[in-house]
């Protein structure tokens, strides 16, 4: 990184073998000091890396350098003027790139001194979270965690650059708008000119996306903050950064290739992978079938087995229940499973009541009295009749010294179990691949899904995603079985983002809303500017979103979005380094016209 500002000539971190001789000057700050009596080692940090310093004993200038570094302390900032020179022989430190030389010192000033931190800045040191959060200019001197923005920096210039090869336009999108409540809660500003009147903070850019489409744009991105008010966890923020795409006149295939494009160069530029395209696709339905969840890890084949035509005549009293009541039974097998004890066996049963499962049937395959063949050991096995030992074995493609995990019930609710297990199984036994990325499509998710609390048809994606061309005439007729023209993209796993072909035409747009039991008064208060936009022709148009702050967790291998964000907030919504959210004075309510109520 070559230095800006007048205070150094080179970055610490970027001196090498062929510097040797020059005459540098550096600054930064001091992460270590070893003070030796005649002569003082510093090693100095900025954000391009660490050098080692050396002030020696001598008379003159050399012995005021000396005496100034004796006085210096870990966090101070310092500039540095001195020589480049290779180690002494022998003294090389491999662990660092600068390793090979050090910085002979010939001034030394001090720019700001530093008291103690609260936590030892070094990467190997765990300290607690909050801590760091609230002293995060802290932690960001840290070089893993500095690490981790420093990569997301090089993600955001990547997309920018394969974005603008193909002719999209970054364009910026209202962050005051219309509160239109779809899924999670909005985020709300009182409008101080509009005493009642609200503007809601976007959960997306959908609309105003659609609307420059509409206004003959054709391509458009940003990156863009979005909000949502929901409960907290590892993968989700209150606040997050999103790559938002849309594009005029384009099919799915194009997407495809647009996206598929930019991860492979993403992979190659920022980690030096490459990752081939195009990726895999599978249906909505198919991948609960086989993975029990539309965001399928797929780098280990471990796939679940309907065995409803096994047990079709089963008098095994739990099986015979769930496929009398429509449900099913699956199950899929764990290579060399039958190495588990009892005691772990019954650690999966559990895990699978901690997720609402009655149970959880399970059996080992061994070999049969006299070399009969292979048999199931399984609490179960005794009320299995012979052939549907053997059918189960063939479905399940299980073999001597595994063993067969099998679940029963309403069959979404029993895919997700069986895929939970799947996943947890692998992590634990350590079937998962190492350093594998595992891109896939998921496809034709449905339009809509039934929601029994409020007993009403609710969008599976968003109200504005087209229905498949055969699917047009099932809105009213079979709306379950309507596909959408959606996609989403999913990594070892994780959904990175979703997107799809939109309704450009106004009619098909009202009729989904009277499915979704939007009325038309009330679509035309909420909704009236895109019904209007759509009614003076609208180009054939779709797109798709990407949570940048996942995708960068995933590159830089983090557990946390809070890992990969400048300044996160807590699981509880709340921001240690500003104390965020915190009350106001009674003077900017009144400006609002709100006041507040007691916690009840």
């Amino acid at each position: 990184m070559k230095p800006f500002g007048r205070y150094r000539t080179h970055g610490a971190g970027t001196l090498r073998d062929e510097h040797d001789g020059e005459t540098v000057t550096l600054a930064g700050w001091v992460d270590r000091r070893r003070d030796h009596g005649g002569v003082a080692f510093l090693d100095l940090r900025d954000a391009s890396g660490i050098v080692q310093v050396v002030a020696d004993a001598g008379e003159g200038e050399a012995e005021e350098v000396l005496a100034a570094a004796h006085d210096v302390r870990g966090e101070w900032v310092v500039q540095v003027r001195g020589t480049v020179r290779r180690r002494p022989e022998g003294m090389a430190n491999p662990e660092l790139a600068t390793g090979a030389v050090e910085v002979a010192a010939e001034s030394l000033d001090v720019l700001a001194v530093a008291e103690t931190p609260p936590f030892p800045l070094t990467e190997r040191v765990e300290t607690d979270e909050n801590l760091r959060l609230e002293h995060r200019y802290l932690d960001l001197r840290r070089p893993g965690v500095g690490d981790a923005i420093r990569l997301r920096a090089r993600i955001t210039s990547v997309i920018r650059e394969v974005m603008e090869r193909h002719g999209f336009l970054d364009i910026e999108t209202p962050m005051l708008t219309r509160s239109t409540p779809e899924g999670a809660r909005d985020f709300l500003v009182p409008s101080r000119l509009q005493p009642g009147s609200v503007y809601a903070l976007p959960q997306s850019p959908q609309l105003f996306k659609q609307l420059l489409m509409v206004a003959g744009l054709e391509r458009y991105y940003q990156i863009v903050r979005c909000f949502r008010d929901e409960d907290l966890r590892a993968d989700r923020q209150p606040e997050f950064t999103q790559l938002d795409v849309e594009a005029s006149f384009v099919d799915e295939e194009d997407l495809y290739g647009l996206v598929e494009e930019l991860m492979a160069t993403l992979w190659e530029r920022v980690l030096g992978v490459e990752i081939p395209t195009p990726f895999p696709r599978i249906t909505y339905e198919a991948a609960f079938a086989r993975y029990g969840t539309d965001a399928p890890d797929t780098r280990f084949d471990l796939r679940l087995t309907d065995l409803g035509e096994v047990f079709s005549g089963t008098e095994v009293g739990v099986f015979r229940s769930a496929l009398d009541e429509g449900g099913s039974v699956i199950g899929w097998r764990l290579p060399d499973g039958g190495q588990l004890s009892r005691k772990q066996f019954d650690g999966w049963v559990e895990f699978a009541q901690r997720r609402g499962a009655k149970g959880l049937a399970w059996g080992v395959v061994e070999s049969g009295e006299g070399g009969s063949g292979p048999a199931l050991r399984s609490p179960l096995s005794k009320f299995m009749a012979d052939d549907e030992i053997t059918a189960l074995l063939v479905a399940t493609q299980a073999r001597l010294g595994d063993a067969i995990f099998f679940g029963a019930g309403p069959t979404r609710q029993t895919q997700e179990l069986m895929g939970a297990l799947r996943v947890a199984a692998a992590r634990e036994h350590e079937l998962v691949p190492a350093g594998k990325w595992a891109f896939t499509w998921v496809t034709e998710a449905p339009v809509v899904e039934w929601n029994v609390d409020e007993a009403r048809w609710e969008a599976v994606h968003h109200p504005f995603t087209a229905p498949t061309d055969d699917s047009l005439h099932k809105l009213e007729a079979d709306p379950a079985a309507a596909r959408a023209r959606a996609y989403d993209l999913v990594l070892n796993g994780t959904e990175l983002g979703g997107g799809s072909i939109r309704i450009h035409r106004r009619d098909t747009q009202e009729r989904v809303f009277d499915l979704l039991g939007v009325g038309h008064e009330e679509a035309r208060e909420k909704f009236g500017f895109l019904l209007d936009a759509l009614a003076y022709g609208a180009p054939p148009h779709g797109g798709i979103a990407f949570g940048l702050d996942r995708l960068a967790m995933l590159m830089a291998d983090k557990r946390s979005l809070r890992d990969v964000i400048a300044f996160p907030k807590t699981q509880s919504g709340s921001d240690p380094l500003t104390s965020a959210p915190a009350p106001v004075d009674a003077a900017q309510l009144r400006d609002l016209g709100l006041r507040t109520l007691p916690k009840e």
